[in-house]
């Protein structure tokens, strides 16, 4: 991800827009703080399948969460007791 000041995505347009093209986002910002992103449509960018745990995890630490799933009981995936299985529902 490239980062420029609005002076220089005013003078580089074109540069910054065929990096754009080929799948890159640009962080444009004023006195160095980021105002806007430019980022590929889309429809436009062949995307690859799957989830993108990275981009999962930095959004995640940009929101103050450190670990998504703090807790999980160590008999997670034991089987369920006949008995509950059998109850009908209510």
């Amino acid at each position: 991800m490239k980062t420029v000041s609005i002076r220089e995505a005013q003078d580089r347009f074109d540069e910054l827009a065929q990096d754009v093209e080929k799948g890159e986002t640009v962080t444009v910002t004023r006195d160095g703080k980021p105002v806007f992103d430019i980022v590929p449509r889309a429809d436009a960018t062949p995307r690859k399948g799957g989830v993108d745990f990275e981009a999962m995890q930095a959004d995640l630490r940009a929101l103050g969460v450190t670990d998504p799933f703090p807790y999980i009981a160590d008999d997670f995936d034991d089987p369920l007791p006949e008995d509950f299985l059998l109850r009908p529902l209510p």
